[in-house]
């Protein structure tokens, strides 16, 4: 299946999110979450409006997201708490709390380490089962 590849990051004033392999498709908003909505409000009008669909459009498609740290954090905040964090990732919370600021910018093997940790825990929650 085809990936629309989104990056949502925070820039001086507010949040960005574009499809890093599709033009014209962009959002902004105060929050991650407002830039997400956004994107999405924009890529309805953009299929709904545009001459010529890129082929990534036609059809099904996935959406695949790339966060900076800060930006991740900020969605997540309300799901995902820092003590929580700490316990899948090993990482301090008061860093994690640097991170999610913007006081502080985490070292590539930092991010790979929470990447990695969570990437690790959403396969081990797709294997749990409830028995009724």
């Amino acid at each position: 299946m085809k990936k629309l590849k989104v990056i949502i990051e925070k820039s001086a004033d507010y949040y960005d999110a574009y499809a890093r392999n599709c033009e014209g498709i962009y959002g902004a908003g105060k929050t991650a979450e407002a830039a997400k909505e956004n994107l999405m409000k924009g890529l309805q009008l953009y299929i709904n409006n545009a001459k010529d669909l890129p082929d990534i459009l036609k059809g099904q498609y996935q959406i695949e997201y790339t966060y900076d740290i800060q930006s991740f954090l900020n969605y997540y905040a309300k799901i995902l708490s820092k003590s929580g964090l700490e316990k899948v990732t090993g990482i301090n919370q008061k860093q994690l709390g640097h991170y999610a600021n913007g006081n502080r910018v985490p070292r590539m093997e930092t991010v790979r380490k929470i990447e990695s940790s969570l990437q690790d825990l959403g396969k081990e929650l797709c294997q749990v089962h409830f028995c009724s």
